[in-house]
């Protein structure tokens, strides 16, 4: 029996069908992988399954009574709360269970009731079986592995960045062991090892897990079958994410090819419509215009734009493009000890360390978004600098990406600007919508729309991979290989940089 049984699934967003009379089902213990092109609406059926979206046709059906754990980066929680203090909250009910055993044990040493014993008794055993007596490995077990003891888990919740936050909101989840999980981009917040750590979790889970993912290493690893958003429908493929790449090529060839047989077909068939609707063979072509007004339209394959990433170079003489001396960063106090280094003309690095340390305050100093606590660092003179921030963030969420182009490039007349977007990979159905309804991938590429409008030197950039899909990030990748400026590149996917950067610089062993 599934678990979940999702059957005739349809859903629009204003104007686009995002899923179309689509089914599929989890097992127990299956290992489901999500994935789509960016605003496919991967995110939005976790919406759905969650019930925080109604669909506009369908149904979704859990089996009764499962317990279901959602990573919801956004969730209310005590702000006043240590890390410590949050993550016991996960055992609220073992704790609740240990109270009631205490007491009747405390009763029947009083009255001598052997009942009460005997309930005791088998309270102790639900607290042993569910390993309420080694809750502190476990604790910690998870707190290494996620590297939040390097944060403190005696530090409150209200001091935490939103990655840490996120990452301690995972950690409780962990730790409640649902039997199902959804988790939506669950690497996002993390460094490599600890997607490492993740990864071989999940790999062991008992239960059943949904995860939504762009990171195809994680899903090879832990994927036992995966859900593909593809032409307004939803189809399983089972086997490892390797598996599912070659059976969908196979599909999507066969898919073509019946599409472009169907296209001629109907074309044949209105040109004899044409040619004989008013002539002797009039009911003949009565008879083929119902046939074709019956016939189900195979739906046509709006494959993604290939983005074409090439950012605007501005030549770049000088030998040292920045110096970095004594620097210390932080908000009210140094997160770290005082760092220096220096980038050449051409070189390009990365800075690594693990979540929280400092690495997105370092970048944000550098582009004077915040003052440095002490030290300096001086840019060469001519340096011009693309600064690409992480958080998805916009003075005006209703403006469409049209809009926000437009402002910020006022010589661009719009057809200019829906070239430069499809160029990033946006569809031409989003842009004239409100960017708070866009996904997080295609808000991304908006802001990438707007660095490579911009002509620089020199290469800022915090975590510019996330949310983006595998043909955007190949597009970024190689735009960046050729790139001839310097480059600065905050990211914690060490297969989107280790080929062609030049140096890694880690601020976690500067402590």
């Amino acid at each position: 029996m599934s678990l979940l049984e999702v059957r005739n699934l349809t859903h629009s967003f204003i104007d686009k069908t995002l899923y179309e009379n689509a089914f599929f089902d989890l097992y127990k213990g299956e290992h489901m992988g999500i994935v789509g092109q960016n605003g496919s609406g991967k995110s939005t059926l976790l919406k759905i399954l969650l019930e925080e979206i109604i669909p506009d046709k369908g149904s979704v059906k859990w089996q009764s009574d499962i317990q279901i754990g959602h990573l919801d980066q956004y969730a209310e929680i005590n702000e006043n709360d240590t890390i410590s203090e949050y993550l016991i909250t996960a055992f609220t009910d073992l704790f609740e269970l240990e109270k009631r055993m205490n007491k009747l044990y405390q009763e029947s040493a009083v009255t001598g009731e052997n009942d009460l014993l005997r309930q005791a008794a088998e309270y102790q055993e639900q607290l042993e079986a569910s390993d309420f007596y080694s809750l502190d490995s476990r604790i910690h077990k998870i707190v290494y592995g996620l590297g939040i003891n390097s944060i403190g888990i005696n530090r409150t919740i209200q001091g935490l960045s939103g990655g840490q936050r996120a990452k301690v909101i995972l950690a409780k989840l962990l730790l409640e062991k649902p039997e199902v999980l959804l988790l939506d981009e669950p690497t996002n917040f993390l460094d490599k090892e600890h997607i490492e750590w993740l990864s071989n979790y999940l790999m062991v889970f008992d239960g059943a897990f949904i995860v939504v993912s762009h990171d195809y290493d994680l899903l090879e690893k832990i994927a036992t079958c995966i859900c593909d958003i593809e032409f307004g429908t939803i189809k399983k493929y089972h086997g490892k994410y390797s598996d599912f790449l070659r059976q969908k090529g196979h599909l999507r060839k066969d898919y073509i090819r019946q599409f472009h047989a169907q296209q001629k077909k109907i074309e044949k068939t209105e040109e004899y419509i044409r040619r004989n609707i008013a002539g002797v063979n009039s009911r003949i072509a009565q008879g083929r215009r119902k046939q074709l007004e019956r016939m189900e339209r195979i739906t046509p394959p709006e494959f993604i734009h290939q983005p074409s990433i090439r950012f605007r170079e501005l030549p770049l003489s000088t030998q040292k493009v920045l110096s970095v001396d004594d620097l210390e960063v932080g908000y009210d106090s140094s997160l770290l000890p005082k760092i220096n280094f220096s980038v050449l003309g051409g070189q390009k690095l990365v800075i690594t360390g693990f979540n929280g340390v400092g690495k997105s305050t370092l970048l944000k100093t550098l582009v004077r978004h915040i003052p440095a606590i002490s030290g300096e660092f001086r840019f060469g003179e001519q340096i011009k600098i693309g600064y690409y921030e992480q958080d998805l963030a916009w003075e005006n969420e209703v403006m469409t990406p049209i809009e926000i182009i437009s402002e910020q490039f006022p010589k661009l007349s719009i057809k200019e600007v829906r070239h430069q977007l499809a160029q990033c990979g946006l569809k031409d159905t989003n842009v004239s919508q409100a960017i708070h309804t866009l996904s997080g991938g295609e808000q991304s590429k908006v802001k990438l729309c707007c660095l490579l409008l911009s002509p620089c030197n020199f290469l800022i950039l915090d975590e510019p991979t996330n949310h983006l899909d595998s043909e955007a990030k190949k597009a970024l990748q190689f735009a960046l290989v050729q790139f001839s400026g310097s480059i600065l590149l905050v990211s914690h996917e060490e297969k989107f940089y280790r080929e062609w950067v030049d140096d890694v610089l880690n601020i976690s062993k500067t402590r």
